[in-house]
């Protein structure tokens, strides 16, 4: 049970990081426009020489930041119950913090899978039918590494409560 709990740890303590990272940092996207290289994430896009932020309100833009910042809550709030459940503190005992802690992820599964599939679908439909020199970069890349950690911390983490729920028969013949 504790494997498991330990890799489901690991598992969205890594993936929290990289939902942190990827939300914040401006490489989403890359194109090149009049022989420069520039790029775009959630909050700003950048030319040679300068950053500046987005003044549009665009709503792929605005969905896609707001199912990052929740993927990113509820990995952390499942973190916190992981942990809770992985040493065992005993507060709120009315419910099972490893199935919780699961569920959490597999939220923040969900809303991290939601976030990309929004930023793809539009990125692809515009950038893809309006310009040839652009490619999703290593921001965007992190976000996809993220959802299959927050999927596999939610399935190490349903595993431990499988196995704490249903022990196996010690009693051998």
């Amino acid at each position: 049970m504790y494997s498991f709990m330990g890799g489901g740890l690991f598992c969205a303590g890594m993936g929290n990081i990289l939902l942190m990272i990827s939300t914040a940092t401006d490489y989403w996207m890359q194109y090149r426009h009049s022989n420069n290289y520039m790029h775009q994430g959630l909050w700003r896009y950048c030319v040679p020489g300068k950053c500046m932020t987005h003044t549009d309100s665009i709503a792929y833009w605005d969905a896609t930041r707001a199912f990052m910042i929740l993927s990113v809550l509820a990995c952390f709030i499942g973190l916190v119950i992981g942990v809770m459940a992985f040493i065992h503190y005993s507060s709120f005992d009315g419910f099972d913090k490893t199935f919780a802690a699961g569920i959490f992820f597999f939220i923040s599964c969900f809303f991290v899978l939601l976030a990309m599939a929004v930023y793809t679908g539009v990125t692809v439909n515009y950038f893809g039918k309006r310009y040839g020199n652009w490619r999703f970069s290593w921001s965007y890349i992190m976000g996809w590494v993220a959802v299959v950690l927050t999927f596999f911390s939610g399935i190490f983490y349903m595993c431990a409560y499988r196995m704490h729920e249903c022990p196996r028969n010690t009693n051998s013949r």
